[in-house]
């Protein structure tokens, strides 16, 4: 986002708006640090400027505009054809059944809530995970294979690495096996960045409604979650599979 000084008052009502504290007043005038400011677009959407100083950056490449899609939640992403940072499906198997028996799904929500992601640390998580066995989504399928360079490594693209989004969401599937592999990556990724994230792991139950595929957390010192999303079966045929 841009400010313009002439119009700006000073007044600080932008700065409880920014959703990554990408806004300051410096001597009596709100300024935007470019490097944080995600383009989330949620001062301009919320009309908090009342001097109308607040307008939008240009979006001069392809980073910049994927920054903006990601961080804004009302904007479509090309080619998921869904709004948002995820799969239409994200953390369940109801839409198209992708996680077979014997696969755990991974979905690892990254910067939320409201301390945003650089691009570098994500692209650390994404090459850590496959390295331990996961396999990414293509491009029609999650946003953020769209700026991978090697979807098999999880490699960025080197030119959008600096970039600051509001959040992003790494999407693939493991062999229930891989797990334990992929959690301790996750384990030891996480003193590496700066910034947080939240692991959903997508798992099939057996007709007792049981799995072995979650054994491993009690060993990896990890607790068992205590909440959670069921699929009783009422999407595509594909998810029996």
């Amino acid at each position: 986002m841009i400010i313009d000084k002439e119009k700006c008052i000073g007044c600080g009502v932008c700065l409880k708006y920014c959703t990554v504290q990408a806004i300051s007043l410096l001597d009596k005038v709100a300024v935007v640090d470019p490097e944080r400011c995600t383009e989330c677009y949620v001062c301009l959407r919320k009309n908090v400027c009342k001097q109308k100083a607040i307008m939008p950056n240009e979006l001069h490449n392809f980073c910049k505009v994927f920054q903006h899609i990601l961080s804004d939640p009302v904007e479509t992403i090309a080619g998921t054809g869904v709004t948002g940072r995820g799969t239409e499906e994200s953390k369940t198997n109801d839409v198209t059944g992708r996680v077979k028996k014997g696969d755990v799904g991974i979905c690892i929500d990254m910067g939320r809530p409201g301390i945003g992601v650089y691009l570098r640390d994500a692209e650390k998580v994404a090459m850590a995970c496959a390295r331990a066995g996961v396999e990414f989504l293509g491009p029609n399928e999650t946003p953020l294979a769209q700026i991978m360079s090697d979807i098999k490594t999880g490699k960025f693209r080197d030119e959008c690495l600096d970039y600051h989004l509001l959040s992003v969401i790494i999407e693939g599937k493991c062999k229930e096996s891989d797990l334990p592999a992929v959690l301790r990556a996750l384990q030891k990724v996480e003193k590496e960045i700066n910034t947080v994230f939240s692991l959903g792991i997508m798992v099939r139950v057996d007709e007792d409604g049981q799995t072995k595929a979650l054994d491993c957390l009690e060993e990896l010192g990890i607790p068992q979650p205590v909440r959670g999303k069921v699929n009783v079966g009422l999407g595509r045929p594909l998810s029996l599979d």
